[in-house]
């Protein structure tokens, strides 16, 4: 039988394309991983990648044996992991990406239930508002929206999400409510520079019988390129703000935020778990998906972040 490393180095070299990505994920070297793989090859007489300054691709015998010992691998990895530990828990390093506010506010408070249910499981959390790739990064699970999903990976949504206009009650003291979206333009906005292209972000409003509507930008209070720094800009009272229902929640809540035009909203859309679509996840994987899952359903996470 072929040690172990040097089917480890071949699998994950095949999922992420690379040998840099299956080091990353491994824990070695590049050079450490290509020489596995070539020693593998070496054994088995049959070439299986074929190599380029830019990718990895499977040869013919390289799918085949890809095929016929991906499943059995990650089990007899479980097998091992599980024989390293007395009580049987999954283990091992567990390296989740996931937005800094969002992850901060939703995904952290759970570490702690989470580790006490699972000991023997290293949290590596990435608080990071860029795109990954997911397999090529070496990431067990992602939490967010609109990472492109390529080939091997799953998403399951979590929640759709509503954006909403609120204001701190000081601020509001002595002033009209607006009844209408256009009215917004009368008060003093807290707006939002998009970071890729420069340019202030509309503000999309859609009422509960489906019509929808696009505010002309009200006067600008204070520009920001963070929902988070807004968010916290509303709470001091500086004007009106258009915001995701993860950054405002808490303090609609409390009453330290005022929604303003309860019956309009915006979808921002939703927002995922993402995991990699192997037959068999590793027990560490696979645990923190049904606890996220378990968690976000008992606490309805769905229907808090939807207004409508």
């Amino acid at each position: 039988m072929e040690p172990l490393n040097h089917l480890q180095s071949f699998v994950q070299s095949a999922e992420s394309g690379s040998f840099s990505a299956a080091a990353r994920r491994l824990g070695l070297t590049p050079a450490a991983v290509s020489k596995n793989v070539a020693r593998l090859e070496t054994r088995l007489g049959v070439r299986l990648f074929q190599r380029s300054t830019r990718r990895l691709t499977l040869t013919e015998g390289g799918e085949r044996f890809l095929g016929q010992i991906g499943g059995a691998l990650a089990t007899l990895q479980d097998a091992v992991a599980g024989l390293s530990k007395d009580d049987g828990q999954p283990a091992g390093t567990l390296k989740v990406s996931m937005g800094q506010a969002f992850g901060r506010e939703h995904v952290l408070p759970m570490m702690g239930d989470f580790l006490a249910r699972y000991p023997s499981i290293l949290p590596d959390w990435h608080f990071d508002n860029q795109q990954v790739d997911l397999v090529g990064e070496g990431f067990d699970a992602a939490i967010g929206g609109g990472i492109e999903l390529s080939p091997g990976v799953v998403a399951r949504e979590l929640a759709r999400i509503h954006v909403v206009a609120v204001a701190a009650p000081s601020y509001l003291a002595g002033r009209a409510l607006p009844a209408q979206p256009a009215e917004l333009a009368q008060l003093d906005a807290l707006l939002r520079r998009s970071s890729p292209t420069g340019r202030l972000r509309s503000w999309t409003l859609q009422h509960a019988s489906g019509d929808q509507t696009t505010v002309e930008l009200p006067r600008p209070r204070a520009i920001f390129n963070d929902p988070e720094a807004i968010a916290h800009a509303a709470l001091m009272g500086l004007g009106v703000a258009m915001l995701p229902m993860p950054f405002v929640e808490r303090g609609l809540c409390s009453g330290e935020l005022v929604r303003l035009l309860p019956e309009w909203h915006f979808d921002a859309g939703a927002v995922w778990l993402y995991y990699p679509s192997k037959k068999l996840l590793p027990a560490k994987t696979r645990v923190f998906i049904d606890f996220v899952l378990e968690r976000f359903r008992s606490e309805r996470f769905a229907q808090r972040m939807q207004v409508a």
